[in-house]
């Protein structure tokens, strides 16, 4: 613009094409200068251009109109695009924080593009499509905070936020249609709007869209309609018919050219008598009238057509009120069959005029304030409250235009050249979930690495508003590397050996878990699903088969001086014997030389012979009893000369593999002890599960 206060309008209708130009002033808008020219030909049909070169002409003949009553050169004008191809896709969109976490324009800005992604994957799915779409524009219909509706997110803490979003999709060659229509007329463009955004800001107030109203432009080839409640411009919608139909049926009733046929409506609004000329040059003389009852059919079909799509996008339900704009809003009797399908009362349906336009002042005279200059000011009124034509850009290499709403960031660039929310933002790998002792446990991955993304040469963030023509790349984000663990990590796995008292030696044994039925070692890697039981005992074969021993039923066992067999359970510290007639030969590596200062060539004693007497004479010579309590009670440890704590276990039945996952809680005088821990006389001995 040649000055920024200034702005220059066209509303391109179907029709006609209507140019304004103007100046916010406070809360006034001041209308310098409009001009109206009607197309020759038909060069649009249903809203959407069909000849451009027409169009442009027409257009660059309102805008010389406009400049010689201005005086202005103007070069950038504001256009609305018809919503005859228009699509609307209103969708639900959740984003879960790992932890309660205050919300930031950041979070809303996040949770805005997913419900973009999310809307043009619909559209995108959809198979019927045989356009190209672009989001031209979007607004949060309800906002969610943890599953509860909140007029605002921002500074919040939640686990969980949400949002009900309309999203509006517009075909390319429609949008190119109209920069091209323009451009025929020297004009670049400052500002794109859909024509019910640009209606409803002069016919619907914010303050009364907390109210259930639905707003309807009628022009000549579409009817485009949105509808308000609760603040919110809920959903938009069109139907393919208007004011052309009422046309077409005088063309063929009286004979007439289609520019005539236009006259005779308009003058029959006004009432009275109406004179034409059909194509044969008979000049006729009809009532307003007898086009009334022509052309009733016509417009009753269409208020039932604009009812039902009114209702499906209220929800199926009727709305409060109904306000018409637009010159094919005027034929008479169309408010009232409009408030009959709509089932209320005939007042509550009402042409939008001179009665929304007090704060916009013309200062051409004669100028009539009706319904049709709702659309075209609205226009010119949108350009301050949201600048946001298109503009191009290099993205990855490849030439792309953007739908400019006046906020677009490099995030609305990816999702539009295919990037999902997934490839933008770091990803963690991953994760591991498994159990321990019947306990949930959970690794988690690593985190990824953010996009990569310069703008210019420079090093940006995904949210950098975009430059026009910039030169924009981005580099997807990683995923990090998967959940890794291994036994030795647990925390239930508290040491890699057990100790075993077996024939007069210690011996040092690797501690085992059972995985998924199956012992494994610590160096073993968790894996997804796996089923892990800590074993802090051997069985009496697996002791002896990894002493390389080989029992067999010559071999009689003792278990802490119990008989026993190769299946009994052996913990930590317990005292196992077992004898033949034969020598027994030890894996020296397992034996622990718990003496200091020895020579380097000093050797493990080799085990000894089996004495001749069996080990049960052997095992009591020179024993002792001592008395104790153990869980309160009064006995008698007898047998043995020495005594450790897991000696106990031959007074009482208690099995320490039944603990599910439970603390084993092991006292002596009121003090945690181990299973080595010396008893003597007078002891007291607590051993019990914990309770959690």
């Amino acid at each position: 613009m040649e000055k920024k206060d200034i702005v220059f309008g066209l509303d391109i209708g179907t029709r006609n094409v209507i140019g304004t130009v103007g100046y916010l002033d406070g809360d006034e808008f001041h209308v310098i200068a409009q001009n109206l020219r009607e197309h020759d030909t038909r060069a649009m049909l249903d809203g959407q251009i069909h000849d451009i070169g027409r169009v442009g002409a027409t257009c660059d003949e309102v805008k010389k109109d406009l400049e010689a009553q201005t005086g202005l050169a103007l070069s950038e004008v504001c256009i609305a695009a018809a919503g005859r191809v228009l699509r609307t896709i209103t969708t639900h969109v959740e984003m879960e924080f790992p932890e309660e976490t205050v919300v930031t324009g950041e979070d809303l800005h996040t949770l805005d593009m997913m419900g973009i992604e999310q809307a043009g994957k619909e559209i995108k799915g959809d198979e019927d499509n045989k356009y190209k779409f672009f989001c031209v524009g979007y607004s949060t219909v309800k906002y969610y905070l943890n599953g509860d509706v909140f007029t605002s997110l921002e500074d919040h803490k939640a686990d969980t936020i949400g949002e009900d979003i309309i999203v509006t999709f517009l075909p390319e060659d429609v949008v190119d249609g109209l920069y091209s229509a323009v451009g025929k007329a020297d004009l670049s463009v400052a500002n794109l709007t859909l024509e019910p955004i640009a209606a409803i800001n002069v016919a619907i107030p914010q303050s009364f869209r907390m109210l259930n109203i639905a707003l309807i432009d009628v022009g000549a080839g579409t009817s485009d309609i949105c509808v308000t409640r609760d603040g919110s411009i809920i959903a938009y919608g069109m139907i393919p018919m208007a004011g052309d139909e009422l046309t077409e049926v005088l063309v063929h009733e009286y004979l007439v050219d289609f520019a005539t046929a236009e006259k005779i409506k308009r003058a029959s609004t006004e009432g009275g008598e109406i004179t034409y000329e059909d194509i044969m040059g008979l000049s006729h003389t009809i009532k307003s009238e007898d086009v009334w009852k022509l052309t009733d059919p016509v417009m009753k079909k269409i208020a039932s057509e604009v009812a039902e799509k009114i209702k499906e996008l209220n929800g199926g339900k009727s709305v409060s009120a109904a306000f018409v704009v637009g010159g094919g809003g005027k034929i008479h009797g169309f408010t009232e069959a409009l408030a009959a399908d709509l089932k209320i009362v005939p007042e509550r349906v009402a042409l939008r005029g001179e009665e929304v336009m007090k704060n916009i002042v013309f200062e051409q005279e004669d100028i009539t304030k009706d319904s049709l200059l709702v659309t075209p000011i609205g226009i010119c009124l949108n350009y301050y409250e949201t600048k946001n034509n298109f503009i191009m850009i290099h993205f990855n290499g490849e030439m792309m235009k953007l739908y400019d709403n006046g906020q677009l960031t490099i995030v609305d660039a990816a999702m539009q050249a295919g990037f999902s929310a997934d490839q933008l933002f770091p990803r963690r790998g991953r994760e591991i979930n498994f159990t321990v002792n019947g306990v949930s446990r959970m690794i988690r991955g690593t985190e990824g690495e953010s996009a990569v993304v310069t703008m210019n040469g420079k090093s940006v963030g995904i949210n950098t508003p975009l430059e026009f023509n910039a030169d924009v790349t981005v580099v997807p984000s990683t995923v990090g590397e998967g959940g890794r663990g291994t036994i030795a990590d647990l925390a239930e796995f508290t040491t890699e050996y057990l100790y075993f008292n077996v024939c007069g030696h210690r011996v040092k044994c690797p501690k085992f878990v059972e995985v998924n039925g199956s012992m494994e070692p610590p160096t073993y890697s968790v894996k997804d699903g796996d089923v892990i039981e800590t074993r802090p005992f051997y069985t009496v074969g697996q002791l002896a088969e990894f002493m390389d021993v080989t029992i067999d039923d010559r071999y009689e066992i003792l278990v802490n001086n119990r008989p026993s067999s190769k299946e009994s359970l052996v913990y930590e510290n317990f005292a196992i014997e077992w004898t033949t007639t034969n020598q027994i030969a030890y894996r020296a590596d397992y034996l622990v030389d718990e003496s200091e200062g020895l020579p380097e060539d000093y050797e493990a004693p080799a085990a000894p012979e089996a004495p001749a007497e069996d080990a049960r004479t052997r095992m009591k010579i020179e024993t002792v009893e001592i008395p104790i309590k153990v869980n309160g009670k009064n006995m008698v440890l007898a047998g043995k000369r020495d005594y450790i704590f897991v000696d106990v276990y031959n007074l009482i039945n208690f099995d320490p593999s039944t603990g599910g996952g439970r603390q084993l809680i092991t006292k002596v005088n009121g003090q945690p002890c181990g299973y080595a821990k010396d008893l003597n006389a007078g002891d007291e001995v607590e051993i019990r599960w914990s309770e959690s």
